[in-house]
Protein backbone atom coordinates (compact mmCIF):
# COMPACT_ATOMS: atom_id res chain seq x y z
CA UNK A 1 0.00 0.00 0.00
CA UNK A 2 1.29 3.45 -0.91
CA UNK A 3 -0.05 6.72 0.44
CA UNK A 4 1.25 10.22 -0.20
CA UNK A 5 0.68 13.74 1.07
CA UNK A 6 2.05 17.16 0.20
CA UNK A 7 1.62 20.52 1.82
CA UNK A 8 3.07 23.96 1.16
CA UNK A 9 3.28 26.72 3.73
CA UNK A 10 4.90 30.12 4.20
CA UNK A 11 8.51 30.11 5.41
CA UNK A 12 7.68 31.57 8.81
CA UNK A 13 8.88 30.15 12.11
CA UNK A 14 5.30 29.99 13.45
CA UNK A 15 4.63 27.28 10.83
CA UNK A 16 7.31 24.93 12.17
CA UNK A 17 4.82 23.49 14.69
CA UNK A 18 2.27 23.06 11.87
CA UNK A 19 4.79 20.90 9.98
CA UNK A 20 5.43 18.77 13.10
CA UNK A 21 1.73 18.14 13.73
CA UNK A 22 1.00 17.51 10.04
CA UNK A 23 3.68 14.84 9.69
CA UNK A 24 2.70 13.21 13.00
CA UNK A 25 -0.96 13.03 11.95
CA UNK A 26 -0.08 11.49 8.60
CA UNK A 27 2.16 8.85 10.21
CA UNK A 28 -0.54 7.65 12.64
CA UNK A 29 -1.81 5.19 10.01
CA UNK A 30 1.41 3.19 10.53
CA UNK A 31 0.68 2.91 14.28
CA UNK A 32 4.06 4.35 15.33
CA UNK A 33 5.37 4.37 18.89
CA UNK A 34 5.56 7.68 20.74
CA UNK A 35 9.35 7.52 20.38
CA UNK A 36 9.08 7.06 16.60
CA UNK A 37 6.71 10.02 16.34
CA UNK A 38 9.01 12.15 18.51
CA UNK A 39 12.02 11.24 16.34
CA UNK A 40 10.25 12.16 13.12
CA UNK A 41 8.82 15.38 14.55
CA UNK A 42 12.28 16.45 15.73
CA UNK A 43 13.88 15.73 12.36
CA UNK A 44 11.10 17.53 10.45
CA UNK A 45 11.34 20.46 12.84
CA UNK A 46 15.08 20.79 12.18
CA UNK A 47 14.65 20.55 8.41
CA UNK A 48 11.82 23.12 8.35
CA UNK A 49 13.74 25.49 10.62
CA UNK A 50 16.78 25.23 8.32
CA UNK A 51 14.60 26.01 5.30
CA UNK A 52 13.14 29.08 7.00
CA UNK A 53 16.30 30.50 8.60
CA UNK A 54 18.98 29.49 6.12
CA UNK A 55 17.05 28.89 2.90
CA UNK A 56 15.30 32.23 2.73
CA UNK A 57 17.31 34.43 5.11
CA UNK A 58 14.34 36.63 6.11
CA UNK A 59 12.98 36.73 2.56
CA UNK A 60 9.49 35.51 1.75
CA UNK A 61 9.21 31.99 0.46
CA UNK A 62 7.48 28.65 0.72
CA UNK A 63 8.43 25.41 2.43
CA UNK A 64 7.36 22.19 0.72
CA UNK A 65 6.67 19.19 2.96
CA UNK A 66 5.80 15.81 1.52
CA UNK A 67 5.65 12.26 2.76
CA UNK A 68 5.30 8.97 0.93
CA UNK A 69 4.34 5.92 2.95
CA UNK A 70 5.09 2.58 1.39
CA UNK A 71 4.68 -0.45 3.61
CA UNK A 72 6.21 0.54 6.94
CA UNK A 73 8.60 3.11 5.43
CA UNK A 74 8.09 6.86 5.49
CA UNK A 75 10.05 9.02 3.05
CA UNK A 76 9.76 12.64 4.15
CA UNK A 77 10.97 15.54 2.02
CA UNK A 78 11.41 19.12 3.18
CA UNK A 79 12.31 21.53 0.41
CA UNK A 80 12.85 25.23 -0.09
CA UNK A 81 13.51 27.29 -3.21
CA UNK A 82 15.90 29.60 -1.36
CA UNK A 83 19.56 30.49 -1.64
CA UNK A 84 20.91 26.93 -1.52
CA UNK A 85 24.29 25.83 -0.20
CA UNK A 86 27.70 25.87 -1.84
CA UNK A 87 29.12 23.09 0.33
CA UNK A 88 26.57 20.55 1.62
CA UNK A 89 29.29 18.39 3.18
CA UNK A 90 30.58 21.35 5.24
CA UNK A 91 27.04 22.38 6.24
CA UNK A 92 26.40 18.87 7.54
CA UNK A 93 29.39 18.95 9.91
CA UNK A 94 28.31 19.01 13.59
CA UNK A 95 28.47 22.50 15.16
CA UNK A 96 28.90 24.22 11.77
CA UNK A 97 26.55 27.20 11.52
CA UNK A 98 26.33 30.21 9.26
CA UNK A 99 24.16 32.03 11.82
CA UNK A 100 26.04 32.07 15.18
CA UNK A 101 24.41 35.42 16.00
CA UNK A 102 21.05 33.62 16.15
CA UNK A 103 22.50 31.18 18.70
CA UNK A 104 22.18 28.32 16.21
CA UNK A 105 23.96 25.21 17.48
CA UNK A 106 24.89 23.83 14.08
CA UNK A 107 23.42 20.46 15.07
CA UNK A 108 20.35 20.40 12.81
CA UNK A 109 21.69 17.92 10.27
CA UNK A 110 23.27 15.81 13.03
CA UNK A 111 19.88 15.58 14.78
CA UNK A 112 18.15 14.66 11.52
CA UNK A 113 20.70 11.90 10.89
CA UNK A 114 20.41 10.62 14.47
CA UNK A 115 16.62 10.46 14.52
CA UNK A 116 16.04 9.09 11.02
CA UNK A 117 17.24 5.87 9.36
CA UNK A 118 18.59 7.63 6.25
CA UNK A 119 19.08 11.23 5.19
CA UNK A 120 20.11 12.81 1.91
CA UNK A 121 20.64 16.51 1.20
CA UNK A 122 20.56 18.04 -2.26
CA UNK A 123 21.28 21.72 -2.77
CA UNK A 124 22.06 24.12 -5.56
CA UNK A 125 23.15 27.71 -5.03
CA UNK A 126 20.31 30.01 -6.03
CA UNK A 127 17.85 27.14 -6.47
CA UNK A 128 17.23 25.83 -2.96
CA UNK A 129 17.72 22.79 -0.79
CA UNK A 130 15.93 19.46 -0.49
CA UNK A 131 16.27 17.20 2.57
CA UNK A 132 15.03 13.63 2.06
CA UNK A 133 14.67 11.56 5.22
CA UNK A 134 13.63 7.93 5.55
CA UNK A 135 12.25 6.24 8.67
CA UNK A 136 11.04 2.66 9.05
CA UNK A 137 8.15 2.49 11.51
CA UNK A 138 7.62 -0.50 13.81
CA UNK A 139 10.64 -2.56 12.76
CA UNK A 140 12.47 -2.61 16.07
CA UNK A 141 12.13 -5.55 18.43
CA UNK A 142 8.89 -5.39 20.32
CA UNK A 143 9.55 -3.97 23.77
CA UNK A 144 7.22 -3.98 26.71
CA UNK A 145 6.15 -0.34 27.20
CA UNK A 146 6.63 -0.34 30.98
CA UNK A 147 10.15 -1.72 30.73
CA UNK A 148 9.33 -4.97 32.53
CA UNK A 149 9.72 -8.34 30.96
CA UNK A 150 6.62 -10.52 30.72
CA UNK A 151 8.39 -13.40 32.46
CA UNK A 152 8.61 -11.50 35.76
CA UNK A 153 4.83 -11.05 36.06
Amino acid sequence: MKNEMQTVFDARSVNESFARVTIAAFLTQLDPTLDEIADVKTAVSEAVTNAIIHGYEKEEGKVYLSCILEGNTAVITVEDKGIGMEDVKKAMEPFYTTKPELERSGMGFAFMEAFMDEMQVESEVGAGTKVIMTKKIGVREEENQDGCSNSSH
